[in-house]
């Protein structure tokens, strides 16, 4: 069978993140969402998304294809009801289109379908802070399904443990004179990653393949360090998506980075306001605040984005894509994609300059600025202009 995923209504709200991705391509937990369904599929998925997005994540279609949303963890009991499905059935989630088969270039009308609710209230994203605020439950799940029937590599005697059943180490992974606690949750040390000296760690945590957690850094769950990032200072229930740095101390909570930012030197967020209510965050479906329920809710930020030194970020701020903030006070709580500048104001960060820092950033991780990346990005910057005032 062939699967595809496809973004969904919850691709609007997950903005900026999927400014620049499918939303199967999100990381919560250890794995990416399409991670998780190619593992227990154990099979390749391709994309229903966005068409600027479609020649870097292209749809395959064969004869007989599963079509899944990409906003849903997979479970054993979703998995089993895909399975089961046959012609004219699709699974839904209260009034959300989960799964379904398709023919090769048939024509479908979802509506006259009959309909199969999920058997178990299943684990999915909706708005970019659900990506922090589920994310302890989805390190459980990946822990579970990576760590399943398989030995953890050895863990040095230097190193603190508490409930060490729940401490995984992939081989090649470098530890030294670190606290690991997992009374609160699994810690998963990935492949040729490091954790230096000093660093407290308590779960559920991720520290995905080649990621470093500096010296002295201190983790607290849920948190995950996405593949090729370095993570110090203070982090709190924080999801990086993947080549992203925060490599020196600051605190950083409630909060979500993409890929290719990097926080300068004594950068800091809040995660909470001075008056203790509902932290409202700004919504690129309705063009508003909106309301997010959490008391707790720091920054997030999209992908090549970066601030100088000493920035501070007040509660609830978005930052969009390739954004470059930097200088005293806080800045507004939306900064829009392709911005330069801060709290007394910002102008259009031209593509010219924005590409030749995303080319060198990336030359240093041996991963090539594509056309496909940079076309992808021009489209960001023209979709975003109106949000821009110079």
């Amino acid at each position: 069978m062939n699967y595809i995923l496809f973004d969904g209504d919850a691709r609007n709200k997950l903005l900026p993140f999927t400014f620049t991705r499918p939303v199967a391509d999100i990381r919560v937990g250890i794995l990416t969402i399409r991670e998780k369904w190619e593992l227990l599929l154990e099979s390749t998925t391709t994309t229903v998304t966005e068409a600027y997005l479609s020649e870097k994540w292209p749809m395959v279609e064969l004869e007989q294809n599963v079509m899944i949303n990409g906003a849903y963890f997979p479970s054993e009991s979703l998995l089993q009801q895909i399975e089961n499905l046959k012609a004219n059935q699709v699974i839904v989630h209260q009034d959300t289109y989960v799964a379904f088969l398709t023919a090769e270039d048939e024509e479908i009308d979802l509506e006259s379908f009959d309909t199969i609710e999920v058997e178990e209230e299943p684990l999915f994203i909706e708005n970019t802070w659900d990506i922090f605020s589920k994310n302890g439950d989805a390190i459980e799940r990946d822990f579970y399904w990576l760590t399943k029937d398989r030995e953890s590599a050895e863990i040095p005697d230097s190193v603190f443990c508490v409930n060490k059943e729940r401490i995984f180490v992939e081989e090649g992974a470098r530890l030294t004179i670190a606290s690991l606690n997992a009374s609160s949750g699994p810690i998963y040390i990935g492949k040729d990653s490091e954790v230096m000296e000093a660093c407290t760690v308590r779960g559920p945590f991720a520290l995905c393949e080649h990621s470093t957690l500096k010296m002295g850094a201190k983790i607290y769950g849920p948190t995950t360090v996405g593949p090729h990032s370095k993570v110090g200072g203070e982090v709190n229930n924080s999801v990086i998506f993947g080549y992203s740095n925060k490599g020196h101390d600051g605190f950083l909570g409630n909060a979500v980075l993409g890929e290719w930012c990097n926080l300068g030197a004594d950068t800091n967020n809040s995660n909470l306001k001075n008056n203790y209510a509902e932290v409202r965050l700004w919504s690129y479906e309705t063009e508003g605040f909106a309301r997010t329920g959490l008391q707790f809710c720091g920054l997030m930020m999209g992908d090549h984005s970066k601030c100088g030194i000493n920035t501070m970020f007040n509660t609830g701020t978005v930052v969009g894509v390739s954004s470059n903030i930097f200088g005293a006070g806080f800045p507004r709580n939306f900064v829009p994609s392709f911005s330069w500048g801060g709290s007394s104001g910002t102008t259009t960060y031209k593509t010219n300059k924005a590409f030749e820092v995303a080319e060198k950033v990336m030359e240093r991780r041996n991963i090539s600025f594509s056309d496909q990346d940079k076309a992808i990005l021009e489209h960001v910057f023209e979709e975003t202009s109106k949000f821009r005032r110079g």
